[in-house]
Protein backbone atom coordinates (compact mmCIF):
# COMPACT_ATOMS: atom_id res chain seq x y z
CA UNK A 1 0.00 0.00 0.00
CA UNK A 2 1.54 3.31 -1.08
CA UNK A 3 1.28 6.64 0.75
CA UNK A 4 -1.79 7.83 -1.15
CA UNK A 5 -3.64 4.59 -0.46
CA UNK A 6 -2.67 4.78 3.21
CA UNK A 7 -4.15 8.28 3.42
CA UNK A 8 -7.39 7.05 1.85
CA UNK A 9 -7.53 4.08 4.24
CA UNK A 10 -6.91 6.39 7.22
CA UNK A 11 -9.72 8.68 6.11
CA UNK A 12 -12.07 5.73 5.78
CA UNK A 13 -11.08 4.44 9.22
CA UNK A 14 -11.79 7.80 10.85
CA UNK A 15 -15.23 8.01 9.25
CA UNK A 16 -16.17 4.48 10.31
CA UNK A 17 -14.85 4.99 13.85
CA UNK A 18 -16.86 8.18 14.23
CA UNK A 19 -20.08 7.16 12.48
CA UNK A 20 -20.03 3.41 11.85
CA UNK A 21 -18.63 1.72 14.94
CA UNK A 22 -19.99 -1.87 14.99
CA UNK A 23 -21.03 -1.73 18.66
CA UNK A 24 -22.83 1.59 18.19
CA UNK A 25 -24.70 0.23 15.17
CA UNK A 26 -25.45 -2.99 17.03
CA UNK A 27 -27.03 -1.00 19.87
CA UNK A 28 -28.97 1.35 17.59
CA UNK A 29 -32.74 1.12 17.75
CA UNK A 30 -33.21 2.25 14.14
CA UNK A 31 -31.26 3.09 10.96
CA UNK A 32 -30.70 6.75 11.77
CA UNK A 33 -26.94 6.11 11.69
CA UNK A 34 -27.05 5.11 8.02
CA UNK A 35 -27.55 8.48 6.30
CA UNK A 36 -24.77 10.38 8.14
CA UNK A 37 -22.30 7.54 7.54
CA UNK A 38 -23.09 7.27 3.85
CA UNK A 39 -22.99 11.05 3.39
CA UNK A 40 -19.56 11.23 5.00
CA UNK A 41 -18.21 8.43 2.79
CA UNK A 42 -19.69 10.04 -0.31
CA UNK A 43 -18.41 13.53 0.52
CA UNK A 44 -14.92 12.09 1.03
CA UNK A 45 -15.07 10.51 -2.43
CA UNK A 46 -14.71 7.00 -1.05
CA UNK A 47 -17.82 5.66 -2.80
CA UNK A 48 -16.52 6.72 -6.22
CA UNK A 49 -12.81 5.92 -5.88
CA UNK A 50 -12.85 3.79 -9.06
CA UNK A 51 -14.36 6.50 -11.26
CA UNK A 52 -12.42 9.27 -12.98
CA UNK A 53 -12.98 12.95 -12.25
CA UNK A 54 -14.37 13.46 -15.75
CA UNK A 55 -17.20 11.02 -15.02
CA UNK A 56 -18.10 12.46 -11.62
CA UNK A 57 -15.87 10.28 -9.45
CA UNK A 58 -12.96 10.85 -7.09
CA UNK A 59 -10.35 9.31 -9.40
CA UNK A 60 -8.48 7.79 -6.48
CA UNK A 61 -7.55 4.63 -8.37
CA UNK A 62 -7.98 0.88 -8.08
CA UNK A 63 -5.59 0.46 -5.15
CA UNK A 64 -7.31 3.15 -3.10
CA UNK A 65 -10.71 1.57 -3.70
CA UNK A 66 -9.48 -1.79 -2.44
CA UNK A 67 -7.98 -0.07 0.61
CA UNK A 68 -11.41 1.38 1.39
CA UNK A 69 -12.99 -2.06 1.03
CA UNK A 70 -10.58 -3.60 3.51
CA UNK A 71 -11.47 -0.91 6.05
CA UNK A 72 -15.17 -1.46 5.36
CA UNK A 73 -14.64 -5.14 6.09
CA UNK A 74 -12.84 -4.34 9.33
CA UNK A 75 -15.98 -2.50 10.48
CA UNK A 76 -18.46 -5.03 8.98
CA UNK A 77 -20.04 -2.10 7.17
CA UNK A 78 -23.73 -2.90 6.41
CA UNK A 79 -23.81 -0.51 3.45
CA UNK A 80 -23.70 -0.92 -0.36
CA UNK A 81 -20.17 0.47 -0.49
CA UNK A 82 -18.61 -2.38 -2.49
CA UNK A 83 -21.67 -2.50 -4.73
CA UNK A 84 -21.46 1.24 -5.44
CA UNK A 85 -17.74 1.03 -6.17
CA UNK A 86 -18.30 -1.86 -8.57
CA UNK A 87 -21.24 -0.13 -10.26
CA UNK A 88 -19.17 3.02 -10.69
CA UNK A 89 -16.27 1.03 -12.12
CA UNK A 90 -18.57 -0.69 -14.64
CA UNK A 91 -20.26 2.56 -15.66
CA UNK A 92 -16.83 4.15 -16.03
CA UNK A 93 -15.76 1.38 -18.40
CA UNK A 94 -18.57 2.54 -20.69
CA UNK A 95 -17.92 6.25 -20.17
CA UNK A 96 -21.22 6.83 -18.38
CA UNK A 97 -21.34 9.67 -15.84
CA UNK A 98 -22.21 8.64 -12.28
CA UNK A 99 -25.84 9.33 -11.36
CA UNK A 100 -24.93 9.89 -7.69
CA UNK A 101 -26.10 8.03 -4.63
CA UNK A 102 -25.82 4.38 -3.69
CA UNK A 103 -25.94 1.78 -6.47
CA UNK A 104 -25.66 -1.95 -6.99
CA UNK A 105 -24.46 -4.09 -9.87
CA UNK A 106 -25.71 -7.10 -11.85
CA UNK A 107 -25.27 -9.92 -12.71
CA UNK A 108 -23.39 -11.46 -9.78
CA UNK A 109 -23.68 -15.17 -10.60
CA UNK A 110 -22.36 -17.38 -13.38
CA UNK A 111 -25.17 -18.42 -15.68
CA UNK A 112 -27.21 -15.23 -15.27
CA UNK A 113 -27.33 -13.65 -18.73
CA UNK A 114 -28.93 -10.29 -19.41
CA UNK A 115 -29.51 -9.05 -22.95
CA UNK A 116 -30.16 -5.69 -24.57
CA UNK A 117 -32.35 -6.02 -27.65
CA UNK A 118 -32.09 -4.00 -30.83
CA UNK A 119 -35.04 -1.95 -29.53
CA UNK A 120 -32.98 -0.85 -26.51
CA UNK A 121 -34.98 -2.95 -24.05
CA UNK A 122 -33.44 -5.30 -21.51
CA UNK A 123 -34.44 -8.87 -20.71
CA UNK A 124 -33.28 -11.51 -18.25
CA UNK A 125 -33.15 -12.15 -14.51
CA UNK A 126 -30.20 -11.61 -12.15
CA UNK A 127 -30.04 -13.54 -8.88
CA UNK A 128 -28.63 -12.42 -5.54
CA UNK A 129 -28.21 -8.71 -6.27
CA UNK A 130 -27.31 -7.30 -2.87
CA UNK A 131 -29.06 -4.06 -1.78
CA UNK A 132 -30.93 -3.90 -5.12
CA UNK A 133 -34.24 -2.84 -3.58
CA UNK A 134 -32.56 -0.23 -1.37
CA UNK A 135 -30.72 1.76 -4.05
CA UNK A 136 -31.98 3.98 -6.84
CA UNK A 137 -29.83 2.73 -9.73
CA UNK A 138 -28.23 -0.48 -10.96
CA UNK A 139 -25.28 -0.81 -13.30
CA UNK A 140 -26.06 -3.78 -15.53
CA UNK A 141 -23.71 -5.72 -17.78
CA UNK A 142 -25.74 -7.08 -20.68
CA UNK A 143 -25.12 -8.69 -24.04
CA UNK A 144 -26.01 -6.51 -26.98
CA UNK A 145 -26.02 -7.31 -30.68
CA UNK A 146 -22.47 -6.00 -31.03
CA UNK A 147 -21.02 -7.32 -27.78
CA UNK A 148 -21.08 -6.51 -24.10
CA UNK A 149 -22.73 -3.28 -22.97
CA UNK A 150 -23.23 -1.50 -19.66
CA UNK A 151 -26.66 -0.08 -18.90
CA UNK A 152 -27.73 2.34 -16.18
CA UNK A 153 -31.11 1.21 -14.89
CA UNK A 154 -33.58 2.74 -12.47
CA UNK A 155 -34.53 0.17 -9.83
CA UNK A 156 -38.15 1.37 -9.76
CA UNK A 157 -38.50 0.10 -13.35
CA UNK A 158 -37.45 -3.44 -12.39
CA UNK A 159 -39.27 -6.25 -10.61
CA UNK A 160 -37.38 -7.09 -7.40
CA UNK A 161 -38.23 -10.24 -5.48
CA UNK A 162 -37.85 -9.88 -1.72
CA UNK A 163 -34.89 -11.66 -0.17
CA UNK A 164 -32.18 -11.46 2.46
CA UNK A 165 -28.65 -12.79 2.71
CA UNK A 166 -27.20 -14.53 5.77
CA UNK A 167 -26.37 -11.17 7.32
CA UNK A 168 -29.99 -10.07 7.06
CA UNK A 169 -29.21 -7.54 4.34
CA UNK A 170 -31.48 -7.04 1.35
CA UNK A 171 -30.54 -9.35 -1.52
CA UNK A 172 -32.94 -9.50 -4.44
CA UNK A 173 -33.62 -11.46 -7.57
CA UNK A 174 -34.13 -8.74 -10.19
CA UNK A 175 -36.17 -9.18 -13.36
CA UNK A 176 -35.10 -6.74 -16.09
CA UNK A 177 -37.60 -7.92 -18.70
CA UNK A 178 -39.10 -4.96 -20.54
CA UNK A 179 -36.88 -2.37 -18.82
CA UNK A 180 -35.50 0.51 -20.88
CA UNK A 181 -32.18 1.77 -19.50
CA UNK A 182 -31.65 5.40 -18.62
CA UNK A 183 -28.46 5.17 -20.67
CA UNK A 184 -26.28 2.45 -22.13
CA UNK A 185 -22.90 2.18 -23.81
CA UNK A 186 -20.68 -0.43 -25.42
CA UNK A 187 -17.90 -1.84 -23.24
CA UNK A 188 -14.27 -2.13 -24.35
CA UNK A 189 -12.97 -5.45 -25.62
CA UNK A 190 -12.15 -7.78 -22.73
CA UNK A 191 -14.82 -6.40 -20.38
CA UNK A 192 -17.61 -8.95 -20.06
CA UNK A 193 -19.63 -10.85 -17.46
CA UNK A 194 -16.56 -12.85 -16.48
CA UNK A 195 -14.62 -9.65 -15.86
CA UNK A 196 -17.36 -8.35 -13.58
CA UNK A 197 -17.27 -11.61 -11.61
CA UNK A 198 -13.49 -11.27 -11.21
CA UNK A 199 -13.76 -7.69 -9.99
CA UNK A 200 -16.61 -8.57 -7.63
CA UNK A 201 -14.79 -11.62 -6.26
CA UNK A 202 -11.68 -9.53 -5.58
CA UNK A 203 -13.79 -6.90 -3.80
CA UNK A 204 -15.50 -9.48 -1.58
CA UNK A 205 -12.14 -11.15 -0.84
CA UNK A 206 -10.78 -7.85 0.44
CA UNK A 207 -13.84 -7.22 2.60
CA UNK A 208 -13.60 -10.72 4.09
CA UNK A 209 -9.91 -10.25 4.81
CA UNK A 210 -10.66 -7.06 6.72
CA UNK A 211 -13.47 -8.71 8.68
CA UNK A 212 -11.23 -11.64 9.64
CA UNK A 213 -8.62 -9.21 10.95
CA UNK A 214 -11.19 -7.69 13.30
CA UNK A 215 -12.47 -11.11 14.41
CA UNK A 216 -8.87 -11.93 15.36
CA UNK A 217 -8.41 -8.67 17.26
CA UNK A 218 -11.59 -8.91 19.30
CA UNK A 219 -10.98 -12.61 20.04
CA UNK A 220 -7.47 -11.92 21.34
CA UNK A 221 -8.75 -9.02 23.44
CA UNK A 222 -11.51 -11.18 24.91
CA UNK A 223 -9.07 -13.99 25.71
CA UNK A 224 -6.92 -11.53 27.63
CA UNK A 225 -9.87 -10.18 29.64
CA UNK A 226 -12.03 -13.26 30.28
CA UNK A 227 -10.97 -15.03 33.47
CA UNK A 228 -11.70 -18.71 34.16
CA UNK A 229 -10.25 -20.91 36.89
CA UNK A 230 -8.30 -17.96 38.23
CA UNK A 231 -6.54 -16.79 35.06
CA UNK A 232 -7.29 -15.29 31.63
CA UNK A 233 -8.45 -17.92 29.17
CA UNK A 234 -5.72 -16.74 26.83
CA UNK A 235 -3.24 -18.45 29.16
CA UNK A 236 -4.69 -21.88 28.37
CA UNK A 237 -2.79 -23.76 25.69
CA UNK A 238 -5.90 -24.90 23.80
CA UNK A 239 -7.13 -21.31 23.51
CA UNK A 240 -3.68 -20.12 22.45
CA UNK A 241 -3.60 -22.80 19.77
CA UNK A 242 -6.99 -21.74 18.41
CA UNK A 243 -6.04 -18.07 18.37
CA UNK A 244 -2.80 -18.92 16.56
CA UNK A 245 -4.84 -20.77 13.93
CA UNK A 246 -7.16 -17.78 13.63
CA UNK A 247 -4.12 -15.54 13.15
CA UNK A 248 -2.87 -17.82 10.39
CA UNK A 249 -6.22 -17.72 8.59
CA UNK A 250 -6.45 -13.93 8.84
CA UNK A 251 -2.86 -13.46 7.64
CA UNK A 252 -3.38 -15.79 4.68
CA UNK A 253 -6.60 -14.01 3.73
CA UNK A 254 -5.01 -10.57 3.90
CA UNK A 255 -1.96 -11.64 1.91
CA UNK A 256 -3.83 -13.24 -0.97
CA UNK A 257 -6.53 -10.53 -1.10
CA UNK A 258 -3.79 -7.90 -1.32
CA UNK A 259 -2.09 -9.93 -4.04
CA UNK A 260 -5.26 -10.05 -6.13
CA UNK A 261 -5.82 -6.31 -5.68
CA UNK A 262 -2.21 -5.58 -6.66
CA UNK A 263 -2.52 -7.71 -9.79
CA UNK A 264 -5.70 -5.91 -10.88
CA UNK A 265 -4.12 -2.51 -10.21
CA UNK A 266 -0.99 -3.22 -12.25
CA UNK A 267 -2.22 -5.57 -14.99
CA UNK A 268 -2.06 -4.76 -18.69
CA UNK A 269 -5.47 -6.26 -19.44
CA UNK A 270 -8.13 -8.68 -18.27
CA UNK A 271 -7.26 -11.37 -20.81
CA UNK A 272 -4.17 -12.61 -18.96
CA UNK A 273 -4.21 -15.93 -17.09
CA UNK A 274 -2.46 -14.32 -14.13
CA UNK A 275 -5.47 -12.16 -13.28
CA UNK A 276 -7.84 -15.12 -13.18
CA UNK A 277 -5.38 -17.23 -11.20
CA UNK A 278 -4.84 -14.53 -8.56
CA UNK A 279 -8.50 -13.60 -8.15
CA UNK A 280 -9.79 -17.18 -8.20
CA UNK A 281 -7.14 -18.22 -5.68
CA UNK A 282 -8.08 -15.28 -3.46
CA UNK A 283 -11.81 -16.05 -3.51
CA UNK A 284 -11.10 -19.73 -2.78
CA UNK A 285 -8.56 -19.19 0.00
CA UNK A 286 -10.34 -16.28 1.67
CA UNK A 287 -13.63 -18.18 1.52
CA UNK A 288 -12.01 -21.11 3.30
CA UNK A 289 -10.49 -18.73 5.85
CA UNK A 290 -13.92 -17.19 6.44
CA UNK A 291 -15.33 -20.58 7.35
CA UNK A 292 -12.44 -21.59 9.59
CA UNK A 293 -12.05 -18.15 11.15
CA UNK A 294 -15.74 -17.80 11.98
CA UNK A 295 -15.76 -21.17 13.75
CA UNK A 296 -12.64 -20.36 15.76
CA UNK A 297 -14.01 -16.94 16.69
CA UNK A 298 -17.14 -18.53 18.11
CA UNK A 299 -15.05 -21.10 19.99
CA UNK A 300 -13.10 -18.28 21.62
CA UNK A 301 -16.18 -16.37 22.75
CA UNK A 302 -18.34 -19.33 23.66
CA UNK A 303 -22.05 -18.73 24.13
CA UNK A 304 -21.72 -14.93 24.37
CA UNK A 305 -20.63 -14.75 20.74
CA UNK A 306 -24.00 -16.06 19.58
CA UNK A 307 -26.00 -13.34 21.32
CA UNK A 308 -27.52 -10.45 19.42
CA UNK A 309 -25.90 -7.99 21.83
CA UNK A 310 -22.34 -9.01 20.94
CA UNK A 311 -20.74 -7.68 17.74
CA UNK A 312 -19.16 -11.00 16.71
CA UNK A 313 -22.26 -11.99 14.75
CA UNK A 314 -22.00 -8.81 12.67
CA UNK A 315 -18.69 -10.04 11.28
CA UNK A 316 -19.40 -13.76 11.08
CA UNK A 317 -22.73 -13.41 9.31
CA UNK A 318 -21.21 -11.07 6.74
CA UNK A 319 -18.28 -13.44 6.22
CA UNK A 320 -20.80 -16.21 5.50
CA UNK A 321 -22.74 -13.95 3.12
CA UNK A 322 -19.74 -12.48 1.33
CA UNK A 323 -18.17 -15.86 0.62
CA UNK A 324 -21.25 -16.72 -1.51
CA UNK A 325 -21.35 -13.42 -3.41
CA UNK A 326 -19.91 -13.45 -6.94
CA UNK A 327 -19.88 -17.26 -6.62
CA UNK A 328 -18.53 -19.26 -3.69
CA UNK A 329 -15.15 -20.94 -3.40
CA UNK A 330 -16.44 -24.29 -4.67
CA UNK A 331 -17.54 -22.77 -7.98
CA UNK A 332 -14.28 -20.85 -8.35
CA UNK A 333 -12.27 -23.98 -7.51
CA UNK A 334 -14.13 -26.00 -10.15
CA UNK A 335 -13.51 -23.34 -12.80
CA UNK A 336 -9.86 -23.03 -11.80
CA UNK A 337 -9.49 -26.80 -12.00
CA UNK A 338 -11.00 -26.88 -15.48
CA UNK A 339 -8.60 -24.22 -16.73
CA UNK A 340 -5.56 -25.90 -15.19
CA UNK A 341 -6.53 -29.28 -16.63
CA UNK A 342 -7.06 -27.77 -20.08
CA UNK A 343 -3.57 -26.24 -20.12
CA UNK A 344 -1.74 -29.20 -18.64
CA UNK A 345 1.31 -29.17 -16.41
CA UNK A 346 3.45 -26.89 -18.57
CA UNK A 347 0.64 -24.36 -18.81
CA UNK A 348 0.16 -24.38 -15.05
CA UNK A 349 3.88 -23.87 -14.45
CA UNK A 350 3.93 -20.93 -16.85
CA UNK A 351 0.94 -19.35 -15.09
CA UNK A 352 2.60 -19.73 -11.69
CA UNK A 353 5.98 -18.36 -12.75
CA UNK A 354 5.01 -15.66 -15.26
CA UNK A 355 6.02 -12.19 -14.17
Amino acid sequence: MDEAQSLVADAASRIFRDLGDPQTINNAEDDSWRAPLWSALEEAGLTSAWVSDELGGAGAGIGAGFAVLRVAGEFAAPLPLAETLLAGWLLGMGGIVLPGGAMSVAPTRRGDTLTLGADGVLSGVARAVTFAAEVEHLAVLAQGSGGAVVALVTVADCACRDGRNMAGEVQNSVDFTGVTPVQWAALPDGIDAGTLLLMGAAARSMQMAGALQTVLEIAVQYAEERVAFGKPIGKFQAVQHNLARLGEEAAAAIAIANSAAFTIEHMDGWDGNGVFLDVASAKIRVGEAAGQGSAIGHQAFGAIGFTQEHILHRFVQRLWAWRDDFDNEAIWAAELGRRVAAKGGEGLWHSLTAA
